[in-house]
């Protein structure tokens, strides 16, 4: 049985802790969650939940509507477009081509929902706030003594430290 001497206080609870763990326990306890409370971890877990919610919207259209359209283009009784390897009706021995087009057409349709759902209005809304993202990387031009790439209106190189001629 272990001796408590006292609690540290982590939120609003108290968890007790033992004399060799002192206070290395209550900085672990704090640091986890200052780092599960910042708006970023958040913000990440809930794009990822939106994300998987698309996904699985976009896998049931492509079921059960594309994958039967890959499978009518090849009459007969068969498992889907592709060739019979081995014995015939031997899954296993299948390359199933539909599927890996219906893969396609899958990631196709789930990357145009990202993109137009999440990325688009995400751009305006910082737009509107000043702040740029996804957008253009600023033009770049070659240094002529150690031929790095430095922004184009630098006048002077920042890793060898030469002088630059005068834009056009």
């Amino acid at each position: 049985m272990t001796a408590y001497r006292h609690t540290v206080i982590f939120g609003r609870r108290r968890v007790a802790s033992a004399n060799s763990c002192d206070g290395r326990v209550a900085r672990v306890l704090k640091g986890f969650r200052d780092f599960v409370m910042r708006g970023d971890v958040i913000t990440v877990a809930v794009g990822l939940v939106v994300a998987l919610a698309f996904s699985n919207l976009v896998k049931a259209f492509t079921d059960s509507v594309i994958n039967p359209l890959v499978a009518a283009a090849q009459p007969g009784e068969k498992f889907g477009l592709g060739w019979q390897l081995g014995e015939a009706g031997n899954k296993a021995t299948f390359i199933d081509i539909g599927a890996f087009i219906s893969a396609i057409i899958y990631f196709i349709v789930f990357m145009a929902v990202v993109y137009f759902l999440i990325v688009l209005p995400y751009r305006h809304i910082q737009k509107r706030r000043g702040v740029t993202v996804f957008g253009e990387e600023p033009a770049t031009k070659a240094c002529p003594a150690c031929l790095s790439d430095i922004p184009e209106a630098a006048q002077k190189c920042k890793y060898c430290a030469t002088d630059q001629p005068a834009a056009a």
